[in-house]
């Protein structure tokens, strides 16, 4: 049988710019505007009343998640060879403290978060784990 209508894929092979007139017409997204599905912003209002189901958007997700920073036992065992207290006071807002390494001098640490090696090894040096 005679293919009457040749496929747009076959059509513009080897042409620069397929069909779309000057290249840079075609670079983007944007060229899709009124073909299927692709090209949703000027029919936005519909979409919106008539099809929710293709707006993928199911459930919960918070609007901001809250990423802490990370800090291993060496870090701390810095700071605390760095204080000159006996048992100094680390204060480590925004951090998450992960049980890499050892702790050298007993400590107050205090932090976001704990893993729960470091919590044994912050206890078995004598020092303290506090959650702000």
């Amino acid at each position: 049988m005679v293919i009457r209508i040749k496929k747009r894929s076959r059509k513009y092979l080897g042409s620069r710019s397929w069909g779309a007139g000057n290249i840079k017409n075609a670079r983007g997204s944007g060229d899709r505007g009124g073909v299927g599905r692709a090209g949703k912003k000027h029919k936005f209002t519909r979409i919106v009343k008539y099809e929710k189901g293709r707006i993928k958007k199911h459930g919960f997700t918070p609007w901001r998640q809250v990423r802490l920073e990370e800090i291993n036992l060496d870090g701390i065992s810095r700071m605390a060879h760095a204080s000159k207290e006996d048992k100094p006071t680390i204060e480590l807002k925004g951090y998450k403290v992960l049980g890499g390494s050892e702790l050298a001098k007993p400590c107050v640490v205090k932090a976001a978060g704990f893993s729960k090696k470091a919590m044994e090894k912050i206890k078995a040096a004598g020092g303290e784990a506090i959650t702000i």
